[in-house]
């Protein structure tokens, strides 16, 4: 029942997202036994489970901020109530005492001013402090999306034309026919897409402009680099239709 009212509110589920992540390494190792890319998806999964508590803890309110923007808030209180019963506001009004009632209002206008400041610290700390631990946590999403792009760099469809005389020393091993390399590509892919889901779970738990642009980096980041895949994907498909050289 919760996770049909989450689909109804149109909430991203973080459990099908870890979920999709472990189903995809273990895609990735069937189809690539030892492949370094089933690894980084693993440490991505892992990252999955903590983003999913990240986001819930992103949510909870700092009790002990809080409590303590209250305190100095009553502190504030009961310090201007104590300046206002120590000065003898009679006496100044008889006397028409205009310095006496300057210096008193000053003082309490002073510390009003020093209490607003520090409640509005206080009450900026918490949002503040997410921000930092949010932002380190989406950068980390960042990078893996360049490690990603990393593993599908020399994937090249075009290689598939090309003869093995042309290969040089230090040229990297392409062992994959089009198929495997269509899955392979295909998995970089979808591992761009669930690290954009990843960022976007985030989303669901703060209104922060600073942290929303993040994630929105995040996301043009993933998208950009699986049009690139995509890419080349399409040569491939282009290639078992008998066209005979890529575009």
């Amino acid at each position: 029942m919760a996770t049909r009212t989450r689909r109804r509110r149109g909430v991203l589920d973080p459990e099908r997202v870890v979920r999709t992540l472990v189903q995809l390494q273990g895609r990735i190792d069937e189809r690539f036994p030892g492949a370094g890319l089933a690894a980084v998806c693993g440490d991505l999964t892992d990252t999955a489970r903590k983003t999913q508590q990240r986001a819930v803890e992103l949510g909870r309110p700092y009790i002990g901020l809080r409590l303590l923007v209250v305190i100095v808030a009553l502190a504030a209180l009961a310090i201007q109530a104590y300046l206002a019963r120590t000065v003898d506001w009679g006496s100044i009004g008889r006397r028409n005492d205009a310095v006496g009632l300057t210096q008193g209002l000053e003082s309490a206008v002073n510390l009003a001013i020093l209490a607003f400041g520090a409640i509005w610290f206080l009450a900026r700390l918490e949002t503040r402090l997410k921000r930092a631990r949010t932002l380190r946590h989406l950068y980390e999403l960042r990078a893996f999306a360049h490690v990603i792009d990393m593993h599908q760099l020399t994937k090249d469809p075009s290689i598939i034309l090309r003869a093995d005389d042309q290969r040089t020393p230090s040229s990297p091993v392409r062992a994959m026919n089009e198929f495997q390399l269509a899955r392979y590509l295909d998995y970089c892919s979808e591992m761009l897409a669930l690290t954009a889901k990843l960022a976007a779970l985030y989303a669901a738990r703060t209104r922060d402009a600073e942290v929303m642009d993040a994630i929105n980096d995040v996301e043009v980041l993933t998208s950009d680099l699986g049009r690139k895949i995509w890419q080349k994907i399409t040569i491939i498909s282009q290639l078992k239709e008998g066209e005979g050289t890529p575009p």
